[in-house]
């Protein structure tokens, strides 16, 4: 659900009432529709994300036309910040408007969004039942409680707008019902015509295969990663997507980079050989329901960034070995 700006952004403070009262569990029938509206509905619109007492803002376009999927995100505080994807290419740029990262999109969670391709697993992990009706940003929308069938896993609160199917509000819960982290559009502008200026800097409003004015660096490379590592303690439900050596933006060597999703949660993995000043990022951050962790093993930095309770972090990093170990 993204402004995640920092690892996912993307990618709270209030407590929930407990779920005294389960309404009509369905199958994958909401989903679905969420997963459509997301990539197939036009809107733009201004949400804010809370997690640990902090609230950001943040403004997204986005429009499907013959040519894909055309998609706009900006901070609205601090330094200006922006992500603009063209269908599976995404370009990252800073206050000085000069493109800081250029990278494949992989299938993550972000907001408002469902991936169609690992629906089906939702049904394996999570019991999905609907909730509430209630009206969000002059809108209609019905609550959708994704509850997961064990403890290594959040719970998720969706709310979809009655007629398109868009996500309007989004929310993480840990074991109490209490918010880890929220999104909620606060202004929404759903279908019609969408201004493809505020959306592509410098390119005009009938053309999307015009490049943007920004200057593009080379792309990150990337290749299949043999199977050098095994991750043991993936917890049960989530299933690898992606392994991948990659070369990162402003780093010297490689990175092994794995990629697990369970259809609602992501977590990634990321092996990298240790160098100096590495013992700056060892130990668990958090940024609401987002967790990173990093410890090292042997003569490798291992890190894991994941929509998981924070002990299941810890878990997945402690059981990354090397083939033959």
């Amino acid at each position: 659900m993204k402004a995640r700006f920092v690892l996912t952004l993307v990618l709270y403070f209030t407590a929930v009432p407990a779920f005294a009262d389960i309404g009509r569990q369905v199958g994958l029938d909401w989903p679905q529709i969420i997963a459509f509206a997301t990539h197939k509905t036009n809107y733009s619109g201004t949400f804010v994300y809370q997690y640990n007492g902090h609230m950001e803002s943040a403004r997204i376009t986005h429009i499907s036309d013959q040519s894909g999927e055309h998609e706009k995100l900006e901070s609205m505080d601090g330094p200006r910040r922006a992500f603009i994807r063209n269908n599976d290419k995404v370009w990252w740029y800073s206050g000085d408007r000069k493109a800081v990262q250029v990278e494949r999109r992989y299938n993550s969670k972000r907001f408002p969004a469902l991936q169609p391709e690992l629906l089906s697993a939702l049904n394996e992990n999570y019991l999905i039942y609907t909730a509430e009706q209630a009206r969000i940003s002059g809108f209609d929308t019905q609550a959708i409680v994704f509850q997961p069938k064990d403890t290594l896993r959040y719970t998720h609160k969706m709310w979809a707008h009655m007629d398109s199917g868009l996500l309007l509000k989004a929310a993480v819960l840990n074991e109490r019902k209490e918010i880890v982290e929220q999104y909620t559009f606060i202004q929404l502008n759903i279908g019609g015509e969408i201004e493809r200026t505020h959306m592509m800097p410098g390119q005009s409003t009938t053309s999307s295969e015009q490049q943007s004015n920004f200057d593009l660096p080379a792309e990150i490379s990337e290749q299949a990663a043999t199977s050098e590592w095994k991750v043991a303690a993936v917890p049960t439900g989530f299933k690898k997507i992606m392994e991948k050596r990659r070369s990162l933006h402003g780093k010297n060597r490689d990175v092994i980079h794995f990629v697990y999703s369970d259809g609602l949660a992501g977590i990634s993995v990321f092996i990298e050989t240790s160098g100096t000043n590495f013992e700056k990022r060892l130990g668990l951050s958090s940024r609401g329901a987002i967790h990173v962790y990093s410890k090292i093993k042997d003569d490798y930095l291992v890190t894991v960034v994941g929509e998981i309770p924070p002990l299941s972090v810890i878990q997945i990093a402690d059981s990354v070995r090397h083939n033959g170990q």
